[in-house]
């Protein structure tokens, strides 16, 4: 059972990243740096469209219309919170 808590934390952070990625990229197009012209990027950023928007989408509904997108920092801070939780409180009381 620990070896899947473990699993999951990892994917967590995994996630993370791909979300860095995904705001990284994000800003890169708004500032023209890449194009979505562009075959591979556009492929990289429908990956990560794909990856990111299931989760971001009901996040967005709960919030109210802003200039800035703050879905990103909600979702950190969630996965953050489950990852102490998992770390703190789940992990230990699981039995070796």
């Amino acid at each position: 059972m620990r070896v899947l808590l473990e699993v999951i934390i990892m994917a967590l952070e995994l996630y993370k990243w791909v979300m860095l990625a995904m705001i990284i990229m994000s800003w890169l197009i708004s500032f023209n740096i890449v194009n979505t012209r562009n075959q591979i990027v556009d492929a990289i950023w429908r990956v990560l469209l794909a990856l990111t928007e299931p989760v971001l989408k009901p996040i967005r509904r709960l919030l109210p219309r802003m200039q800035i997108d703050l879905s990103p920092i909600i979702l950190f801070f969630a996965i953050y919170i489950l990852q102490q939780v998992i770390q703190r409180y789940i992990y230990p009381a699981m039995p070796f």
